[in-house]
């Protein structure tokens, strides 16, 4: 299945969301190993974006939730296992040999 936003198609999940906000993620994220000077330059140009769009906050915050809502393992923290659902057990019922049963 092909996803597009407006003429562009969007073909990885980034390239969904930066299509969605109009801005490249690591706008806002940054790089691992940028320095102090690019980190400086990256967050004047984010300033200068929100002044010039000032309703880009409120898009983003509903681009993230809809992609939490839909895909919920990613609110999960990194080695934690996924919660699992446990049924209750009943009551035990004896079996007639002296021994019980539990099930489930």
């Amino acid at each position: 299945m092909k996803f597009y936003v407006g003429r562009y198609e969007a073909v990885t999940d980034t390239d969904l969301i930066e299509l969605a906000l109009g801005t490249p993620i690591d706008l806002w994220l940054g790089q691992e190993g940028e320095s102090a000077e690019e980190r400086a330059a990256r967050r004047d140009a984010g300033r200068d974006i929100i002044a010039d769009d000032p309703d880009l906050y409120d898009r983003a915050l509903r681009v993230a939730a809809g992609i939490l809502n839909d895909h919920p393992h990613l609110t999960a923290l990194p080695g934690t296992a996924p919660q699992a659902t446990v049924a209750p057990l009943r009551a035990r019922q004896s079996v007639g040999n002296g021994t019980t049963e539990v099930a489930a």
